[in-house]
């Protein structure tokens, strides 16, 4: 079983929790990470106020397992950007589509998607591949590495929590994993 996520890494924490305290600082050297009711405060804002403006700052970085299907709508996100992904075009002959699929495709629809593979790579045609290509279900997931800030995060939580999707409800239950995770979902940790 593909695990959603794996290898994230969080940085700029310190510095983005003390560069909120700017706007109301004569001396930025005076400034902290101390978090304090203040910070928590501006992270609690409503989104597209800009007062949480610090969260662009804590940077994550993480490998994301999804499907095609979340994957289309994980592109909406202009801050949530690909590092590097598994290519389906590269590598669809190669995979083992059943393995990639989630439970919700059919069994049918992988021995076809197997049957296809293995007409391409018999005869590995233009038109083979495309029907290959073309024939592989929203359900087949993909794995890529991904960077996005806080604040992404905290727009991907609202929108994203309660999705019919499961692989959604699923992300969000990982970013309340996260260090002070309160700043994207505004509950208290």
């Amino acid at each position: 079983m593909l695990e959603l996520v794996n290898n994230w890494e969080v940085f700029g924490f310190d510095n983005s929790v003390r560069a909120s305290k700017y706007p109301k600082s004569t001396n930025v050297e005076d400034c902290t990470s101390e978090i304090t009711k203040t910070t928590r405060k501006l992270a609690g804002c409503k989104t597209g106020t800009g007062h949480d403006c610090f969260l662009k700052g804590i940077i994550v970085q993480f490998d994301l397992t999804f499907t095609i299907k979340a994957w289309v709508e994980a592109e909406r996100y202009h801050w949530f950007d690909f590092v590097s992904s598994q290519s389906t075009m590269h590598m669809i002959s190669k995979f083992d589509i059943g393995e990639r699929c989630i439970s919700y495709v059919k069994q049918q629809t992988i021995d076809l998607c197997e049957e296809l593979k293995e007409t391409y790579n018999a005869d590995p045609t233009p038109e083979n591949y495309l029907t290959l290509l073309y024939n592989v279900p929203v359900g087949f997931r993909l794995t890529a590495r991904m960077t996005t800030s806080y604040l992404q995060l905290k727009t991907i939580y609202q929108q994203r929590d309660h999705h019919r999707i499961p692989e959604w409800p699923e992300f969000c239950r990982w970013i309340e994993t996260l260090p002070e995770s309160g700043f994207i979902t505004g509950k208290d940790g």
